[in-house]
């Protein structure tokens, strides 16, 4: 898969993007990533990319034309139009559907926004959807676009060591997931679940997916609205809620 990144900070994405699993899916060629500079786009001596907004008002706005322009450099070189999203605070909360989606193109454009935001014309003229990571605002794009491609790349094929290690996570199955230990059996006292030691894989199963439904009820009982379940883990489910009166 092959992301670009528009940013006025490609040093920091490509730094972030080289390390761990993500660097070495790069390095085998499974994750393809291009970072661009909005600065070298630019019309002026000063690689100025912002100016002062129509009507007044506090900061500055992103210039419509470098970025208009790295966009369609960015065009040229894959030899088509890829998916083009903008990182805002107004865009469609990311959830793992949406990134599931979005890791089966085989191209996507991230528009990383500064200051008080990007001129909207050329928004309505180029990108196709605005993300948001969530209800806050921050400094820059850069992190929410670091964010999204970390979020899309370990569902590639080839980047994680099986389909499992995420198949199984919270939220892809609009589940959260069930608890994890490790070594040692008992630790300050504490015991691991007598069920993971007994090396009934079945058993095992079913006590995670029961973990699951339990950790979802208690901590985001919104995402059990779409969650695939069985008549007989949703019974289950409204035992608990009963219980907890």
């Amino acid at each position: 898969m092959r992301i670009d990144f528009l940013t006025l900070f490609p040093d920091s994405c490509n730094t972030m993007l080289g390390e761990s699993i993500i660097g070495r899916a790069r390095e085998r060629g499974i994750l393809d990533f291009h970072f661009h500079q909005i600065r070298d786009y630019t019309e002026n001596r000063q690689k100025q990319v912002d100016d002062y907004p129509y009507g007044g008002g506090m900061g500055m706005v992103m210039n419509a034309q470098p970025i208009a322009d790295c966009f369609r450099a960015v065009c040229e070189q894959i030899g088509h139009r890829p998916h083009f999203i903008y990182l805002s605070p107004q865009g469609k909360t990311l959830t793992q559907k949406r990134a599931r989606e979005l890791a089966q193109l085989p191209e996507i454009c991230l528009l990383c926004g500064h200051y008080e935001g990007v001129d909207e014309r050329v928004l309505d003229a180029m990108v196709d959807e605005q993300i948001s990571i969530g209800d806050y605002v921050l400094t820059g794009g850069e992190l929410p676009a670091l964010v999204l491609a970390d979020c899309i790349s370990r569902m590639i094929p080839g980047v994680l060591s099986d389909e499992i290690c995420f198949t199984e996570e919270s939220h892809f199955a609009s589940l959260l997931e069930y608890p994890q230990y490790t070594r040692p059996a008992v630790w300050e006292g504490r015991e691991v679940p007598p069920v993971l030691l007994s090396g009934h894989h079945e058993n095992i199963a079913a006590w995670r997916r029961e973990q699951s439904l339990l950790r979802t009820l208690r901590h985001r009982p919104d995402l059990l609205e779409t969650a695939d379940l069985t008549p007989k883990e949703k019974a289950f489910l409204e035992d608990q809620k009963r219980d907890s009166h």
